[in-house]
């Protein structure tokens, strides 16, 4: 069973101007793929000259997998990009970083080049289901319920990061009522921002009114509520589609 799909970089020699990706490749546990510019000692050949010769390794490992960066001066980064600006760093010289992300992409540094290699994981181990457990049941962490129409403002905060652009400016409190008119008719700036202050208290991002200090109003509410959102996978991709669904 393969473990990890690799899609490399666009060719920009490969006749077609760089427009249409490369083959994937994939990879079985235990199995490894080393790239760089060089086609003689690489599994993938990354034509460019800004990259190195043999710039690095990926190895899967079951449910994961592993980077190694072989280049001697320039750090790779491999980002998330369905959170939110979730990033690792892999200095010059580290083997064996394992990486956690499901769906993760390499950015090359490559003389004023940003070269992606987007990786993917698609196989999952689970924990089975337990059984016979006594005592109380577990609280949850936070409880959001996804028929109400705060967690339609969450979602419009959140989709452009969703939608594949993990830096994308978050939208404005004007385009959130646009983007819900199709299913909340009588959606305002008003009614938004209050839905926005309820869920920065809900998910205790500021104190509620009752024991909130009097003074400036919490600065990057909407960042730190997609943040929070995005890492815990409060919202997901298939949670947009709630955004047409008229709400209560």
């Amino acid at each position: 069973m393969y473990s990890i799909i690799v899609v490399p970089p666009v060719d920009p020699g490969d006749g077609r101007g760089g427009q249409e990706p490369r083959r994937p490749l994939r990879l079985a546990p235990g199995e490894r793929l080393t790239f760089g510019r060089s086609a003689r000692d690489n599994d993938l050949a990354i034509p460019h000259e800004g990259v190195s010769r043999r710039a690095g390794e990926i190895t899967a490992q079951g449910a994961f997998w592993i980077l190694g960066n072989f280049s001697r001066e320039q750090t790779y980064v491999v980002e998330n990009p369905e959170g939110a600006g979730e990033h690792i760093k892999v200095a010059p010289g580290r083997l064996d970083a394992p990486v956690p992300f499901e769906f993760a992409r390499i950015v090359l540094p490559a003389a004023g080049d940003l070269l992606p290699v987007e990786v993917w994981a698609p196989r999952h181990d689970y924990l089975g289901a337990a059984s016979g457990l006594d005592g109380a049941t577990t609280a949850p962490a936070f409880a959001l319920d996804r028929s109400k129409r705060y967690f339609a403002v969450l979602a419009a905060l959140c989709e452009p990061r969703l939608r594949g652009a993990p830096h994308a400016p978050l939208p404005t409190v004007e385009q959130v009522v646009t983007r819900l008119r199709p299913g909340w008719p009588a959606a305002s700036r008003t009614s938004v921002q209050w839905n926005i202050d309820y869920l920065a208290v809900k998910l205790r991002l500021k104190p509620g009114p009752e024991t909130a200090d009097p003074g400036p109003r919490l600065n990057g509410k909407k960042e730190s509520l997609v943040s929070l959102a995005l890492r815990f996978d409060l919202v997901r991709e298939d949670d947009l589609a709630l955004l047409e669904v008229t709400r209560r």
